[in-house]
């Protein structure tokens, strides 16, 4: 496998000597030979690109005085310094958020068409998987024996487990068929051309079953980890055996963590790329190498505004939900349904934003090692035929 292939937005001509279609709105791919990585021959040597010393334009590099604007590329249209939503260069943490709403802004129809939809199926599966699987903690008076709380806390744990594996389901799932579409929207966004929902199907469905078995085998396997790492504690009962099992956890935790970075960059691999797993997993690696403190602290501030987000929104939903809701009960069909309404509109909106950040970063990292800016402003230079 070629370690650095080019870029291949859905669309694209893959890399590795796949077949694939041409550059999104090209009638034929051009022709290339499939062996050899498609780079320019202005590229710089590997590791020579920095942030930006400044911030007010693109990091030195050998042949362009700093500031200048790179020169134009094919014919008429759009700048190719930026031809899309980011200026093709190493990318800022506000430059990655302010794109990744702007995505949503500018491509609003497609995005909703495709956020709404996965939105409604989901909390609507969710809603009938709290009604008939979630159980309220049991009501215990107050000079309950130990083995009654035992028991009763036992009870809840189990209804728990069973309510969190189709949950799990639906939510991998959902994440899979929005990841796909708007990797494909996001990728036509930084080259600034339009894309339609049909469009983002047509491209993205081909690789739904890899990227799903991709999407479960990380939290499976964390999960494995976490409980191999935990169950000599677990076996060993008592103050010492909960000791253990507390350390055991802390050291997965730390571990699965390192991981998730480490292969976050997977599925805008996967997808771009046409990668199969094993390979995408270690191309995410590879990408994250040297930054993965950098790749970790704006995954957990998206996370953190997302949360942020969701809860300002949750929060007047919850509100009317208690106010409508005369049995005071979490599982009443009015509850949930309020609720579910709730994480309609704020799954819509966090969706585009979780998964545009994810390929920004996969997009700045491949700028930063691999000068895919060059192959950026030649596609973005290409004159689409329709």
């Amino acid at each position: 496998m070629n370690d650095t292939p080019g870029w291949n937005p859905p669309g694209s001509a893959p890399s590795d000597g796949q077949d694939g279609p041409a550059i999104p709105g090209q009638s034929s791919p051009p022709e290339t030979n499939d062996s050899a990585p498609r780079w320019s021959k202005d590229q710089p040597p590997a590791g020579r690109w920095s942030p930006p010393q400044d911030g007010r334009g693109p990091a030195h590099r050998p042949g362009r005085a700093r500031g200048n604007p790179p020169p134009q590329l094919g014919r008429s249209g759009p700048p190719a310094e930026k031809p899309g939503v980011i200026p093709l260069r190493p990318l800022g943490v506000g430059e990655i958020l302010d794109a990744s709403v702007a995505i949503l802004r500018r491509y609003w129809r497609t995005v909703l068409a495709v956020t709404v939809t996965v939105a409604v199926v989901t909390q609507v599966a969710l809603v009938f998987v709290q009604r008939y699987l979630s159980t309220e903690p049991p009501a215990l008076h107050a000079d309950a024996s130990p083995s009654e709380q035992l028991e009763a806390a036992s009870a809840y744990l189990r209804a728990s487990v069973t309510e969190l594996a189709p949950t799990m389901l639906v939510s991998v799932a959902a994440s899979v068929f929005t990841s796909a579409l708007l990797t494909v929207v996001v990728s036509r966004a930084i080259l600034g051309r339009p894309v339609t929902l049909a469009e983002a199907w047509r491209e993205a469905s081909p690789r739904l079953p890899q990227l799903l078995l991709l999407s479960l085998a990380l939290p499976l396997g964390a999960g494995l980890l976490a409980t191999a790492a935990m169950l000599p504690g677990v076996l060993l009962g008592g103050a010492g055996g909960a000791t253990l099992a507390f350390l055991g956890g802390t050291a997965a935790f730390v571990v699965v963590i390192s991981l998730l970075i480490r292969f976050s960059l997977a599925s805008p691999a996967l997808m771009l790329e046409r990668q199969g797993i094993v390979p995408a997993l270690k191309r995410s690696a590879k990408l994250v190498k040297g930054a993965w403190w950098r790749i970790f602290g704006i995954t957990l501030l998206t996370q953190l505004l997302i949360m942020i987000f969701t809860m300002i929104l949750t929060i007047p939903f919850a509100a009317i939900a208690f106010a409508v809701d005369s049995t005071g009960s979490t599982l009443s069909w009015t509850y949930l349904i309020v609720m579910g309404v709730g994480g309609i509109v704020s799954s819509a909106l966090t969706y585009p934003i979780a998964a545009g950040v994810t390929v920004l970063l996969y997009v700045d990292q491949r700028i930063r090692r691999e000068a895919l800016d060059l192959e950026l402003a030649k596609a973005a230079a290409t004159p689409v035929d329709h």
